[in-house]
């Protein structure tokens, strides 16, 4: 029976829409800038510098001025940034609010919004994503404070039992109901199933996974009344796991990412913004244009929501120095270029790539 009581109003609908598209107009994606405190303190760490409220600061504000610095446009290359609550309420050393410095660069602010993991029981160590209870008091504040979408990240795993059945659904309800609490509050939500890269598993039994997983959270999102224009899925690339003996190229990892999305993913949704999974920041750059040069037919625009692979060399450049403020900022926005044309299907390697950019970013059952 068609569903009677609808949910958003037309103005609703058309806000949520024109946010959605403007994140993922045409070479454009979005940076992954919603580390924890104690995720951030690891990357802080391999460059030596300590996990202080303050580095982490300016570290951000490194990455948020780039475009100053290096005399380009952010917009260009970079639709919209995913805040952490702490760098929401952070500031330059000028005393700019970070989301007042983004918003003027015509750059959308998003916010990251679950609580993290916790374990599934009876399962070979699944989890589901907690945060839903104050979710909608978070996002109506969240949104007078100037963030215009959200993130919310599901992590689900290949093994021999896994993905079970169990996490699949949990995990795909768990995705809408946060989906549904945003629009109502006029966030567009970021749906994020990732499927972790850990195992030996070969690129066809992720290619299985990923098309189980999707096809699950596209059936909850719309039993859930989940107005899909109006929303942005940010999934694994189908990769072979990190222990997998056999070698894929970009171009199977295209076609097989292509494949799972059009057995999936209704044209309705206005992107699909691949996280890079531990991979390198080449790789990432590599895999991503030819997904987008890949001959089948892709309705919906295929771009990036990176963080590792935008700013470890970014990172590395910095390496907590005044002095090395612009360098950093310089290798940020040359990865952000380079995944600005591998998001049209126009990147050309050039060769000369440094060390930081071809380095594995793979961390172990990965925890954000």
């Amino acid at each position: 029976m068609t569903h009677p009581f609808p949910s958003l109003t037309p103005e609703q609908k058309k806000a949520l829409s024109d946010i959605a598209q403007k994140i993922v107009a045409e070479g454009k994606g979005i940076l992954a800038a919603d580390e924890s405190v104690g995720t951030m303190g690891n990357r802080l760490k391999k460059i030596s510098v300590e996990n202080t409220e303050e580095n982490r600061r300016a570290f951000r504000e490194l990455l948020f001025t780039s475009a100053f610095a290096t005399a380009t446009k952010m917009s260009d290359s970079v639709g919209g940034i995913i805040f952490f609550h702490e760098t929401l309420y952070q500031s330059t050393k000028d005393g700019v609010l970070f989301r007042k410095l983004v918003q003027d660069q015509n750059v959308v602010v998003g916010i990251k919004v679950d609580k993290g993991t916790a374990v599934l029981a009876g399962t070979d160590g699944e989890t589901t994503t907690q945060g839903l209870d104050g979710l909608a008091e978070r996002c109506a504040q969240y949104k007078k404070d100037g963030a215009d979408f959200a993130k919310w990240r599901c992590v689900l795993k290949i093994s021999d039992p896994c993905p079970s059945s169990l996490a699949i659904m949990e995990n795909a309800n768990v995705l809408a109901r946060y989906a549904s609490i945003c629009q109502q509050n006029g966030l567009v939500p970021i749906v994020e199933p990732e499927i972790l890269p850990d195992g030996d598993h070969d690129l066809l039994r992720c290619q299985h996974a990923t098309e189980k997983v999707l096809s699950a959270v596209y059936k909850a999102l719309n039993d859930h009344h989940v107005y899909l224009e109006g929303t942005l899925l940010k999934p694994n690339m189908v990769t072979p796991g990190h222990s997998c003996t056999k070698k894929y190229t970009p171009e199977e990892i295209g076609f097989a990412t292509v494949t799972a999305l059009r057995r999936t993913v209704p044209a309705a949704v206005p992107g699909i913004c691949f996280l890079s999974g531990g991979q390198s920041e080449e790789e990432a750059s590599l895999n991503l244009d030819a997904i987008n040069k890949c001959p089948l037919h892709k309705p919906w625009k295929l771009t990036f929501s990176y963080g590792r692979a935008l700013q470890a060399s970014a990172l590395a450049a910095w390496s907590g120095k005044k002095e090395n403020v612009k360098a950093g900022q310089q290798a940020f926005c040359k990865r952000a270029q380079i995944n600005s044309l591998a998001s049209r299907g126009k990147y050309a390697p050039s060769g000369d790539s440094d060390t930081s950019a071809s380095q594995s970013l793979f961390t172990a059952s990965y925890v954000y």
